[in-house]
């Protein structure tokens, strides 16, 4: 792998936490409900920029950590669009007024990604010393596809966390614009903001023992797995108010990130096999015969299982349409 300069990846990082930082204070200063034309242009600037530190890492470090990056990068941004379904109704079961939703995304957003580098640090440092976590990363994410396609999920908006929190903390009924504290009869309580930041910050951090495994079948490099999911959630919160209710037609997109996680945990699976061999089980060496799967593949796998799930679930909406229309 083309090694990148300590300096490069510093430098990196301040400029993304400067665009994180200065996309928040725009949202914190003039809260509104994006257009549509605003949410493209937006999303568009972001999907722009990942290409563009793609082709810089190309040039810096050459084609592995370049395509591990864009295979991380989209493998991230497919597992988060599973994020939005769950903002969505919690955003609902909150009551928030439009025009403070972008708010409460951008702060339940940048909880995630200071939770998720938490995890990134902690996942290196295991894997550089007790590389078996592999099986373990790799059985964990089929069972996660097994529930994202079959199980139901739990949303967490109404957790043990957030009834300790209403019981130590006073928090009122009504919501006082953006605000997080507000007097009602004279005493200081919070806003009903604060449980819907701490409930975005919760869910994110669930999806991140999905992700994180998921990334690391990628790239093991910590610079890559961290970009990966900062360029995934800086676009998130436009794509948020430019799918809204589309989300709800996209009836097979559960089964393609199904999908995706499934072939990432076989993939992990294959790698533990390689660098971490159970001797001790009869016949293993049969196992090490398969090969590893390329970055090349993954890329194919995550395009193709998102795009035919997208698709399906378009034709599926269409045609329950035209049979509405028809009756």
């Amino acid at each position: 792998m083309g090694e990148l300069h300590l300096g490069f990846e510093i430098t990196a990082l301040a400029v993304l936490c400067a665009i994180l930082l200065a996309d928040l204070m725009l949202v914190i200063k003039r809260p509104h409900l994006p257009s549509l034309r605003e949410c493209a242009a937006w999303i568009g600037f972001y999907v722009g920029l990942a290409l563009v530190f793609a082709v810089v890492l190309y040039l810096v470090g050459g084609t592995e950590p370049a395509s591990e990056f864009v295979t991380g990068w989209l493998l991230e941004y497919s597992l988060s669009i599973d994020n939005l379904f769950v903002f969505i109704l919690i955003m609902t079961k909150f009551g928030v007024p439009r025009r403070y939703q972008q708010e409460a995304l951008m702060v339940g957003i940048i909880i995630a990604l200071i939770a998720r580098g938490l995890f990134i640090l902690a996942g290196a440092v295991i894997i550089e010393h007790f590389v078996a976590i592999f099986y373990l990363f790799g059985l964990f994410l089929l069972y996660t596809a097994w529930k994202q396609a079959f199980g139901d999920e739990d949303e967490g908006a109404d957790s043990p966390i957030l009834r300790a929190v209403r019981k130590v903390l006073p928090v009122s009924q009504e919501y006082d614009g953006n605000r997080l504290r507000t007097v009602v009869d004279g005493r200081r309580m919070f806003t009903p903001l604060l449980l819907v930041f701490i409930t975005l910050g919760i869910t994110d951090v669930m999806f991140a023992l999905d992700s994180i495994p998921a990334i690391f079948g990628v790239t093991r490099n910590p610079f890559l797995v961290f970009t990966a999911n900062i360029f995934a959630l800086m676009g998130l919160r436009q794509l948020y108010f430019l799918l809204g209710g589309m989300l709800e037609r996209l009836a097979y997109l559960q089964y393609g990130i199904a999908a995706v996680l499934a072939f990432i945990g076989v993939k992990l699976l294959i790698h533990a096999i390689h660098e971490a061999p159970l001797d001790f089980v009869p016949g293993f060496e049969v196992l090490q015969r398969i090969p590893e799967v390329p970055i090349w593949l993954s890329l194919a796998v995550i395009v193709v299982a998102m795009g035919v799930s997208v698709l399906a679930s378009v034709a599926v909406a269409a045609r329950k349409n035209r049979e509405g229309i028809e009756s």
